[in-house]
């Protein structure tokens, strides 16, 4: 399967710019898991700015309806 790194890159969220994987979802995804984490998309943007990505950082926003 062929990336559309212009395509995907057009919905990334992240703001951490110095990120090599903006676009690069499949990379995006492997990099956080190792980490417990989830990729920026899948936050708002207030809760993506801290860069807490971590699951249970998610599961709050979840509880708290945030998300």
């Amino acid at each position: 399967m062929e990336c559309n790194k212009e395509k995907n890159i057009r919905n990334c969220n992240c703001t951490y710019e110095p990120c090599s994987r903006k676009g690069l979802c499949c990379e995006c995804i492997a990099y956080h898991k190792k980490s417990r984490e989830l990729p920026a998309c899948f936050f708002n943007e207030s809760a993506e700015r801290t860069y807490d990505r971590s699951y249970e950082h998610f599961a709050k926003l979840i509880r708290t309806g945030k998300v």
